[in-house]
């Protein structure tokens, strides 16, 4: 079986593969494609995961072209984790919003839709490319911000492209964790709303809804991580667990604060740590795997460190530095090449789910996943306050989809100023003409 991993030169890459080396059953991948625009970095990830195969027997082989069309031919399965514009893209997004003083993280608010704004029209030419040359491959979606991308490479692949994220699988894991699960994993998560926009409003252990347990416990409650960073007593008022990316909108101003007195933004500490790793790679005597390992642990302790800095949460849990997308989308994977019946939280088309949203908005919800792709389990309605959120997010990001679709300027304004985060028509405006200075990807924005 044949796995295109589109933006093969990133630097979680080998998070990847490092899970299908465990992976000897029947139908498993035996080739893995990389595909990036970047030779150097194909090159420096190339070596790690020889490296990590060493003497695996029987380890997929790998091989690495920055040819997309060679790259999508025969493909099975691709995952693609694109970053149009790279790190220093992500920086200047986080450095235009900041100076408007508005957030610029890369999935909410200002950030996030600049990162759409660019990202959109290579991800439709990327879908656009896949039904034609891969029909019958199935596209999984890493790229972020995950819920919009999906929906927009959705208009031309249907349910054969699903997107990922790793934050509800972590939230979930959590409490589980913390509600004395033996088996976090079999545990049914009530999980519902936008990517990064969502609730945790139920956790069911053998039949039974503990969640309950866990809200009318503050020292429970507030021993694990969205209890640190959200606070007991705002956790009890919602009824709910949020996603960590809740905290952005709960905590804007605080959010916001923090970031324009950091030292570096997230994007701009990532870009230089991951160019020294890069840079490391050029030596032929460097040892791949361990610069790789070391430069990963750096990145997982800091997730979100502004964040937690600001409600006093203290350092990440040990449990939580290992990451996990990966495990997620080859979960999703086997289930689909092998019909092993699983329940996945993923981003799928909603199919009359949320009542509140049309069907082929793309939402973030359990789904029950076999050979014939991704199916959304009912949920009950969302209350007032997450549906009027979701409801808000989602129409920005239609009117991203149709600023990337027309290049019109106008609705790229309109996109900024209807977003939660975003206060003012004028504010809006000025990020437009911010964006579109320092981002030669917004250029068709007239």
């Amino acid at each position: 079986m044949k796995l295109t991993i589109l933006g093969g030169g990133g630097f979680r890459v080998p998070l990847v593969y490092g899970a299908l080396l465990g992976d000897r059953a029947e139908g498993r991948v035996t080739h893995v494609v990389l595909h990036d625009l970047d030779a150097g970095r194909l090159s420096a990830v190339t070596r790690v995961l020889v490296e990590q195969a060493g003497d695996v027997p029987d380890a997929p082989k790998v091989t690495a072209t920055t040819d997309l069309d060679e790259a999508l031919r025969g493909a099975d399965f691709i995952f693609s984790a694109i970053r149009v514009g790279g790190l220093e893209g992500r920086a200047n997004d986080e450095r235009v919003a900041l100076a408007e003083g508005v957030l610029g993280q890369e999935t909410v608010g200002a950030g996030g839709i600049a990162y759409g704004l660019r990202t959109v029209p290579v991800a439709v030419d990327i879908a656009q490319r896949v039904a034609r040359l891969a029909p019958d491959a199935w596209l999984i979606n890493f790229t972020n911000p995950a819920g919009l991308v999906t929906e927009a490479m959705s208009r031309h692949l249907g349910d054969r492209v699903i997107g990922i994220c790793d934050s509800p699988v972590g939230l979930g894991r959590r409490i589980a964790r913390v509600l004395g699960a033996k088996n976090p994993g079999e545990a049914w998560i009530d999980y519902v709303g936008l990517n990064h926009l969502g609730w945790v409003r139920g956790l069911r252990i053998a039949g039974r809804d503990e969640l309950p347990r866990l809200l009318a416990d503050p020292d429970l409650l507030g021993s694990f991580e969205e209890g640190k960073l959200f606070g007991v007593d705002w956790l009890q008022s919602l009824g709910a667990i949020p996603n960590e990316y809740l905290h952005y909108y709960y905590f804007n101003r605080e959010a916001v604060r923090s970031y324009q007195e950091a030292e570096k933004t997230r994007g701009a500490f990532l870009a230089d740590q991951q160019a020294r790793f890069y840079e490391e790679m050029k030596r032929p005597d460097a040892a791949a795997l361990t610069a790789w390992d070391r430069t990963r642990a750096e990145r997982e302790a800091t997730y979100m460190s502004e964040n937690r800095e600001t409600a006093g949460a203290g350092e990440r849990e040990a449990d939580d530095l290992s990451g996990g997308y990966e495990k997620v989308a080859l979960a999703l994977m086997r289930a689909i090449a092998r019909d092993e019946r699983t329940t996945l939280i993923l981003n799928v088309r909603n199919q009359g789910t949320l009542s509140v949203l049309d069907t082929d908005a793309v939402i973030e919800v359990p789904c029950l996943v076999d050979a014939n792709g991704a199916h959304p389990v009912a949920v009950a309605p969302l209350p007032d306050h997450a549906t009027g959120l979701v409801c808000a997010v989602k129409a920005v990001e239609r009117e991203v989809l149709a600023a990337a679709e027309s290049g019109s300027r106008r609705t790229a304004v309109k996109a900024f100023a209807l977003h939660p985060l975003v206060d003012s028509v004028n504010v809006a405006r000025r990020l437009v003409e911010g964006y579109t200075d320092v981002h030669p990807g917004l250029a068709y924005l007239k």
